[in-house]
């Protein structure tokens, strides 16, 4: 764009921002409403795992204050070690929603609004503040129309959808507002040069840190967006002020935080950001001595600053080498190994390799839960080298490394979500500017055999205006491009609000499906299993199960749980996994000496749920096996591969996992029946538990709860 367009977007006329308001607004409040189908489908409750512990430490906090949080040691998890809570969580989240909370009681005085009301909101509330942020990055990179198609799509794309529905309350669900905030100010600061956008940029930098382990991603996406402004020769006082106010403040502030503390200057995922930092002071020097000292005197001081440079960068490189090679990993996380080496988790870290989140996507994922972004996002690449500007180059390097992480872990997948809807919103900007612009020209008049004077003047109009239309395509088919565009926009805001209805707002802890005459029917055994636990058994009751359910555990039945979801000890859940891998009398001796009370399995078998303990058995297998020499994987594949029929291996059959999963199932299914989740027969239907008792089976047996008997029952007989 030239300077005029540019002037002239910035002198909008009223009702032209009239109109621009109205249609943020609205993007915000369709953000709001269709992450609001899991609360009229089934009714306002927690979703998936972690949430429940999130919830849970909101209510301490609402309940008994900030000072309670931050001081909480948790008696009821990873019995018998604990958890000191606030310096192992990443706050933001819940205090953010205990101060909603108090916001509401105190000022508005919405007392039947309780704590639960607000974590379920949490995630709608956000993504509408997401298409405000993203709306004023890109308006700041390209154009106001370039925002708002961006915002539009932010606000109703799957895969940010998957995160932010109503009940889904996680760190992600206020970390994406956290992410595309920061970036905004950031860009606004190195922009204007005003070390009040990039102290602003640092404070939203803290508030994206305090609240999701991904803030990794900015304060390395930011440092290498600085190197590349450096490598093309854009340096400039303002990306100097803004970048060293982000880098220096954003630092002294995330090692506030209990849970990161001294990491931020001594793991390798932060040195990016502070060897930029350096490299942009030299840089900046050079420049000032080259304005301020004559040739001859600045040639004499470049030679003296490039050895001293050398020299100086050569011990810190060499310190710096030698402090991470302290570290087996060279100070860098699991979790980012795995991004660098997409091998690296299967190889050395089963637990992290065993969260589906973690795993690679099918390309099909991408169509599927980006649409219309993944499509555009090419395009908007190339539209952002014309012209480069500082922003548009930070877009393409975030879309760039957005799809390469997320092409390793599909959780990254929720990076790489607003890029595209970005870079999207511009490349379908420039496409509806070309149509509009040649709806808009109209086509010259034939010319006429004698030309007077005034019709010379006419004619040259005409050129100029035939001119300015350059690259214009004829009217019809502008129309028709208008109308195309049109339906594709409303077939995506369809598909996406079908998949926010039907594929994301469904709670892990509530199931449904679809009888034959087109009925829901409802499957609550997860809450059932819970209430059975909260209801009938000692307070004091250890409860052991797979670290999958460790937070509900403690939220829902209020019992102490020997691992969960925070996944913070890897030898205690092996322990778990070599329990349930061993035989029952060698389990039974292990869960004794935990002070165990009673074991939960879910199970799929009968009803086809897949996502139960008999298809995470290996990964059981892999982390127990890590730990402890006696549990190999291959003793537990029968015939080639990984099997539960009668071709299963006899350490397989002989397992406690398999006994309580397959117990009594031949009563109801018939010594042939089927596992519907495996579609193949089981193998051992005769079994029988003497260190065991099933106390509890729910309605269609996904929770099974076996208590844990003081001695074997021949002893007793």
């Amino acid at each position: 764009r030239n300077k005029g367009e540019v002037e002239k977007e910035q002198t909008q006329s009223p009702i032209a921002a009239t109109i621009e308001i109205t249609t943020l607004v609205l993007i915000a409040a369709v953000a709001f409403s269709i992450r609001l189908f899991s609360i009229v489908k089934y009714e306002s409750v927690i979703h998936e795992f972690d949430p429940y512990f999130n919830y849970r430490v909101t209510q301490l906090a609402s309940e008994k204050g900030v000072d309670a949080f931050w001081n909480f040691f948790d008696e009821r998890t990873w019995y018998p070690l604990g958890r000191v809570v606030g310096g192992t969580i990443y706050p933001g989240l819940t205090l953010t929603a205990t101060w909603l909370y108090k916001v509401l009681q105190n000022v508005f005085k919405l007392h039947p609004v309780n704590v639960k009301d607000v974590c379920v909101m949490i995630g709608p509330l956000f993504s509408s503040f997401t298409a405000i942020s993203t709306y004023l990055m890109v308006r700041q990179v390209r154009s106001r129309g370039a925002g708002l198609l961006a915002a539009s799509f932010v606000a109703t794309i799957p895969s940010y959808i998957s995160r932010s529905v109503a009940g889904s309350y996680d760190n992600e669900a206020v970390a994406i507002f956290a992410l595309t905030f920061t970036f905004y100010l950031y860009l606004k600061s190195i922009k204007t040069g005003s070390m009040f956008w990039g102290v602003c940029a640092s404070l939203s930098y803290f508030y994206m840190v305090s609240s999701w382990g991904g803030y990794t991603f900015i304060i390395n996406l930011i440092p290498i967006h600085a190197l590349a402004l450096l490598i093309i020769n854009k340096f400039s006082t303002n990306l100097y002020t803004g970048y060293s106010m982000f880098i220096i403040n954003g630092t002294v502030l995330a090692m506030v935080l209990p849970v990161i503390g001294f990491n931020a200057v001594e793991t390798s995922e932060h040195f990016s950001g502070f060897f930029v930092l350096a490299l942009m002071n030299g840089v900046a020097l050079v420049k000032y001595l080259k304005r301020t000292l004559t040739e001859a005197a600045y040639n004499k001081a470049l030679r003296l600053f490039v050895t001293a440079s050398i020299g100086v960068m050569g011990i810190v490189s060499l310190a710096v080498i030698t402090f991470a090679m302290t570290s087996p990993t060279l100070r860098w996380s699991g979790r980012s190994l795995s991004l660098l080496d997409p091998t690296y988790a299967s190889k050395y870290i089963p637990i992290i390799a065993s969260v589906s989140e973690h795993q690679a996507p099918s390309w099909s994922s991408f169509i599927n839960d980006l649409r219309l972004g993944i499509i555009l996002m090419g395009s908007g690449i190339i539209s952002c080298f014309r012209p480069l500007s500082e922003g548009s180059l930070f877009l393409v390097i975030w879309g760039v490394l957005s799809v390469y992480f997320s092409a390793v872990m599909v959780r990254l997948m929720l990076v790489l979500a607003p890029a595209a809807c970005c870079l999207a919103g511009i490349a379908l900007s420039d496409v509806l500017e070309v149509l509009c612009k040649s709806y808009h020209i109209t086509a010259p008049a034939p010319e006429e055999t004698v030309t007077s004077p005034s019709k010379k003047k006419r004619k040259g109009r005409r050129n100029s205006r035939s001119e300015s239309g350059l690259g214009a395509i004829p009217r019809p088919l502008a129309l028709l491009g208008i109308s195309g565009t049109i339906f594709v926009l409303s077939y995506h805001l369809f598909h996406c609000s079908f998949l926010g209805g039907e594929g994301y707002s469904s709670p892990s802890i509530i199931l449904q499906s679809r009888t034959r005459d087109g009925g829901v029917y409802i499957f609550d055994d997860y809450r059932e299993g819970y209430s059975w636990l909260r209801e009938n058994t000692d307070y004091e009751a250890k409860v052991a199960s797979w670290w999958d359910y460790g937070y509900q555990t403690t939220a829902m039945a209020d019992r102490t749980v020997l691992v969960d979801n925070n996944t913070w000890n890897n030898t205690h859940i092996a322990t778990v996994g070599r329990a349930m891998a061993s035989p029952e009398e060698k389990a039974w001796v292990q869960f004794r000496k935990l002070d165990v009370d009673y074991v939960f399995v879910i199970f799929g078998g009968l009803v086809g749920y897949s996502s139960d303990d008999i298809n995470k058995f290996l990964w059981m297998v892999r982390i127990g096996g890590g730990v402890y020499g006696d549990i190999k994987e291959r003793d537990y594949i029968g015939e080639g591969y990984y099997r539960i029929d009668e071709k299963a291996s006899p350490t397989m059959l002989n397992t406690l996992m398999y006994k309580l999963s397959y117990y009594r199932f031949a009563e109801t299914v018939g010594r042939d029946g089927m596992d519907r989740v495996r579609n193949t027969k089981f193998g051992n239907p005769d079994i029988t538990l003497n260190y065991f008792q099933e106390v509890f089976t729910s309605k269609h047996w996904m929770i099974r709860i076996y208590k844990v008997l003081d001695s074997p029952t021949l002893e007793q007989a």
